[in-house]
């Protein structure tokens, strides 16, 4: 029996799905990997046996995939793609989309067209943890709870706190005042949670409406309950005030997490790559077992790539891209100008442009508390 390996290299995990022809899942696995991305997956895929060699194709997707393709002679295939034919295929009656990873979070609105297509609309957060669970693991270890007694928490509306999720860096401070202010561990969980919904129901939805039956996948989605019942506890309240018609009856129907949350992307590669009919065969573990052990070839340190090939093609990026320094403009009559400050949590900013808006003067001071 041929089998696919669909494989998710993450921000913070490793996931992998061996499927047959008709997409079943024969192998799965989960695991964190430290930044070891490719010694933990090649531990991963050792723990094969026999089904290694019954491997006809691999694809491969996430933000650390682009140097492992090429060493499994695996296809990639973008993040987002693999995870909407993922539910399309398993969830063809799902509007929308919200998938929160270790270091990005994601929605997926599914609108149809006046041509009567279904088409995706994905907005996504991939520069910055604010709002995924790398902020949730880091608060959590600061309030002192294990992965197993966060898995226990029940989400509460009643009482909680305020935490600026819009910065993971923020998020740590306003859970480590919460800690020194003697909170229950539980409120502050619960008010990290409510922080992160509503982060990214403001700031990824973009003002549209998630629509009935919402998907909740990803790692941080599937494995917490309380961050679960706090997304339908707030997708709930914005249908009511929006005049979304729904069963709050039957909210968990509505608004749930399905099995095997986590491995919606890595199903998707397989999906993808087989409807396709260029992709090649795997070639084994032969190569990333070199790769991990430093044993690199020309072709391997090619696969890895690099950001300049010489210092001649270095000076140029730089020559061509560097900023030239700025320089305030001269006043010789009377101008008439108009003042912008920028007063962040940091720093303070301010610039002086003319009637024209160019600009005269600009300032960035840290403001040091003050």
């Amino acid at each position: 029996m041929e089998l696919f390996l669909g494989i998710d290299v993450g921000s913070t995990t490793v996931k992998y799905l061996l499927c047959d022809a008709n997409f079943n899942i024969k192998r799965q696995d989960y695991q964190p990997h430290n930044t070891k991305q490719a010694e933990t997956l090649l531990k991963m895929l050792e723990s094969f046996g026999d089904d290694l060699q019954k491997i006809k194709r691999a694809y491969i997707t996430g933000s650390g995939a682009s140097k492992l393709a090429p060493i499994l002679n695996a296809k990639f295939i973008q993040e987002v793609n693999a995870v909407v034919l993922s539910v399309e295929k398993l969830h063809p009656d799902v509007n929308a989309v919200i998938e929160l990873g270790g270091q990005d979070a994601k929605i997926i609105h599914f609108k149809v067209g006046e041509d009567g297509k279904k088409r995706a609309e994905t907005s996504m957060n991939d520069k910055c943890a604010s709002g995924t669970g790398a902020t949730i693991e880091k608060c959590s270890e600061k309030v002192g709870l294990s992965k197993e007694q966060i898995s226990t928490i029940s989400f509460s509306s009643e009482k909680l706190h305020p935490v600026a999720a819009k910065c993971g860096v923020f998020a740590e401070t306003d859970i480590v005042n919460l800690t020194k202010a003697s909170i229950p561990q539980n409120e502050i969980m619960n008010s990290l949670a409510d922080a992160i919904v509503m982060q990214n129901l403001t700031a990824l939805t973009k003002g549209n409406t998630l629509k009935p039956k919402v998907l909740l996948l990803g790692g941080p989605n599937k494995y917490l309950p309380f961050l679960q019942d706090a997304w339908r506890a707030r997708i709930s309240e914005l249908w009511s005030e929006r005049g979304v018609e729904f069963d709050s009856s039957k909210i968990e129907e509505l608004v749930f997490t399905p099995e095997n949350a986590e491995y919606y992307a890595a199903l998707g590669t397989i999906i993808f790559g087989e409807s396709e009919a260029n992709s090649e065969e795997f070639i084994g573990l032969e190569k990333l077992q070199s790769f991990v052990n430093g044993d690199t070839d020309e072709d391997l340190e090619r696969s890895a790539g690099g950001l300049y090939s010489s210092k001649e093609e270095l000076d140029e990026f730089i020559k061509k891209y560097k900023i030239p320094p700025f320089k305030p403009k001269e006043i010789t009559k009377a101008t008439k100008c108009y003042l912008g400050v920028d007063g962040g949590s940091t720093s303070s900013k301010a610039v002086l442009v003319d009637e024209s808006g160019e600009v005269i003067f600009k300032a960035y001071q840290l403001s040091l508390g003050n």
